[in-house]
């Protein structure tokens, strides 16, 4: 369990925590969330014992293993397999020890550290770090290169892959999907859905808050205010509770009927394409997701250029990738023939390394084509905003200088209003670039691309660094831009809002997708076990290829016969733990649910049944622990006796 009570934190000048209280009990899984500079970071400070607070007191369950992503990632000479294993100590202490043992001769010694060593699971300990650094987008190659050899945002990847990979019974992370693609989160989504101790976790993506997380903590006014559900449900909880409040209520309505009034106008566009379907049932939830904003400090649009082409832009027949430095062509995307549109709006969907960055960055102009064409259309404005134009800000100007450079005409008062919408009001428009956080910045960044009216917004990750506040901001400009869009994002809210179709950038190729989302993550699903029943094929025939006795076809037959019967009883062990894990899993979410109860605590004449709901709940995570392994350890058997079959089929 972990309790705050009374708890006052201040920071520098800033208050952050003010009389908070919150209670989390084992398993949950919370989401943290509030506007940037809230204090949320400070939270797990506070928890992990960085820091202390300035009254009250903070309670943990002793004995607690809390693993902690770290914001900072050295580059290491360690090939980034070992930098994950290195994540487990106790392993790599007995590792170290068992080789003192051996040097000492000391076999009775040995022998008990083998027994440690099993009992830590360390025997599949690599494989275990290289599925996880896999799962995050790394390739089998990659698994013995050195964590230098890899770019800022890559050592994240491998420092969150470390940071899953320690043995745990609090997990906390700040902000893991700034750094993934969507096949990345989505693989991430999935284990943390599966991760079976308690999980604190801040983001700003709210489909990962949905998918992963049963409570959400809300920094609200310097509390903390505990929401039983995911975020969506948090969302609809605040905004009956906002509603209840007088003084909001002219504007929440202003504001719903706005979102309404845009609704109506984009139904008439959306075609009976599966994706635009779900855009406008996206739309058709803004009302309510409005009304829980209401009181963001941002709301800005998007204008566009008052003329434009038909089309915009033509690439035709085109080569895109890059040369190194020898001269050689590097090609990412081949054969590329696209038109596009005004007013069309396009998610970009695709493996990581497939070329997503690289077609945007071909369409700004920006990287030459290796051959083919660029076409650009006589009144084209693009507005372009991804990462590294974070870094070309002028750190020593501020917003209002930034902005002002692009049109010196412009009046001072038409500047700072424009500049309010963006999150830097009064005397923020005049700080100096240079101290804002990534999150200011991108703010800023965005705030110029919009300046500029586009006719053309090619947006690659711009939720990288917001908070919720602001995506909600940005969704809503978006939806309601009149020009072309395509966008690159992890962000799947945002996809669904913004965008009325997609284009899937795989296999040297841009095609359309005919479908949404769901969809994606299906074909997604089938690549992946695709390739893996290639590389299982491919095992099995180097293994045929091999020097092996002769057989004649009979008892080839004969022996492939036998190992498929071998299967069937695999298949049903296999079934069996899959069905009493389902029955475990819902009987301890219903536990769990209990135990949530506040009144469970504070009612003496149910002690006993709290003390009924504890014991039960440690009975079924144990239970589940046994059904995984034997889950585990069916599947493993199954795949090793498949690629068996393979090898004697192939004889």
């Amino acid at each position: 369990m972990i309790a705050l009570r009374q708890v006052a934190l201040q920071r520098g000048t800033q208050t952050l925590l003010e009389n908070a209280d919150l209670t989390l009990h084992a398993g949950h899984k919370a989401g943290i969330v509030g506007p940037n500079g809230a204090g949320k970071s400070s939270l797990f400070g506070l928890l992990l014992g960085t820091l202390a607070p300035d009254r009250g007191e903070i309670e943990m369950s002793g004995g607690q293993r809390i693993a902690h992503m770290a914001q900072e990632v050295d580059a290491l000479d360690r090939a980034i397999v070992d930098y994950v294993l290195d994540g487990d100590r106790e392993l790599r202490q007995a590792e170290a020890d068992l080789g003192t043992a051996r040097e000492r001769g000391d076999a009775h010694r040995e022998a008990e550290l083998h027994g440690l060593i099993e009992a830590l699971d360390g025997y599949s300990a690599p494989a275990r770090a290289a599925q996880l650094l896999i799962g995050l987008g790394f390739t089998q190659a990659d698994l013995e290169r050195p964590l230098s050899a890899f770019s800022g945002g890559w050592r994240m990847r491998a420092n969150l892959a470390r940071t899953l990979f320690m043995p745990s019974d609090l997990l906390l992370l700040d902000e893991p999907t700034n750094h993934l693609d969507l096949d990345a989160l989505l693989w991430l989504e999935q284990w943390l859905m599966r991760y079976p101790g308690t999980l604190l976790l801040i983001s700003h993506d709210r489909d990962f808050l949905d998918a992963v997380c049963d409570h959400i903590v809300h920094f609200d006014r310097r509390r903390l205010v505990l929401y039983r559900g995911n975020y969506s449900t948090f969302e609809r909880t605040r905004a009956e509770k906002l509603a209840l409040q007088q003084a909001e209520a002219a504007k929440q309505q202003a504001r719903r009927e706005e979102i309404e009034r845009f609704v109506a106008r984009f139904k008439a566009k959306a075609s009976k394409a599966r994706q635009a379907q779900s855009r406008l049932k996206m739309l058709e939830r803004m009302g309510d997701i409005a009304v829980a904003h209401a009181d963001s400090p941002f709301h800005f649009t998007i204008p566009a250029a008052d003329k434009t082409s038909h089309p915009l832009l033509v690439l035709d027949q085109a080569r895109l990738g890059y040369r190194d430095e020898a001269g050689i062509e590097k090609v990412q995307l081949d054969a590329v023939k696209l038109t596009l549109l005004p007013g069309q709006r396009i998610g970009l969907l695709g493996p990581n390394g497939a070329g997503k960055s690289t077609l945007i960055k071909s369409l700004t102009g920006e990287l030459p084509l290796l051959a083919g064409k660029r076409v650009p259309g006589e009144h084209l404005s693009v507005g372009y905003f991804a990462q590294h134009q974070l870094e070309g800000l002028d750190m020593a100007a501020t917003p209002f200088m930034h902005v002002q450079r692009l049109s010196p005409t412009a009046s001072d008062q038409s500047i700072r209003n424009f500049l309010g919408g963006f999150g830097f009001p009064g005397d923020d428009a005049f700080g100096e670039v240079g101290r804002f956080s990534g999150g200011e910045k991108a703010r800023l960044a965005l705030a110029l691309v919009a300046w500029r009216k586009p006719n053309l917004l090619l947006l690659d990750e711009p939720t990288n660094h917001l908070d919720l506040e602001m995506r909600e901001a940005l969704t809503e400009a978006l939806a309601s831009f009149e020009g072309t869009v395509i966008l690159v994002s992890h962000d799947r809210h945002l996809l669904r809002a913004t965008v009325d179709e997609f284009w899937k950038v795989a296999d040297h190729r841009v095609e359309p997708f005919d479908g949404d989302l769901e969809d994606y993550r299906a074909w997604l699903k089938a690549r992946l076990e695709g390739e893996r029943r290639e590389a299982r094929a491919d095992k099995a025939e180097r293994q045929a290829e091999g020097p092996a006795p002769k057989e004649d076809r009979k008892a080839s037959r004969r022996a492939a016969a036998e190992l498929r019967e071998k299967l069937r009883p695999l298949k049903k062990a296999r079934d069996r733990a899959e069905q009493a894990m389902e029955k475990a899993q819902a009987e301890l979410a219903a536990v769990e649910e209990t135990l949530g109860e506040a009144e469970l605590y504070t009612d003496p004449a149910r002690k006993a049944a709290l003390t009924e709901h504890l014991a039960r709940q440690g009975e079924l995570k144990t239970r589940l622990e046994e059904l995984e392994a034997e889950w585990l350890d069916a599947e493993e058997a199954l795949e090793a006796m498949e690629a068996e079959l393979l090898t004697t089929g192939s004889e």
